[in-house]
């Protein structure tokens, strides 16, 4: 594990982030994803996505693998569209 994938909360807790967080870019639309757990664990994964206008929209439920998180990501995408991720007034959760 490099050390950029080891960062640290707001709570001064070691996070460990996915290879798989990053950038994503549809439809002109780029948001970032973010899937970590803290660091030297085995803990499920938790999972955020970020807009350009830096709302947070988080899911509830865990994932067993980062791989499971980022598929859900995608299906998220190919079900409702990258929009799905703007436009909301309030905080988002799925």
């Amino acid at each position: 594990m490099s050390d950029d994938e080891i960062l640290r909360d707001g709570d001064g807790l070691e996070m460990e982030h996915s290879e798989l967080s990053g950038e994503f870019t549809e439809d002109g639309v780029t948001v970032l994803v973010d899937i970590f757990r803290p660091a030297g664990t085995q803990n499920d994964w938790r999972m955020e996505v970020i807009t350009q206008e830096e709302d947070l929209i988080e899911w509830e439920a865990p994932f067993a693998t980062d791989r499971e998180a980022f598929d859900e990501f995608l299906a998220t995408i190919a079900r409702d569209g990258i929009r799905t991720f703007l436009d909301d007034t309030e905080p988002s959760v799925h």
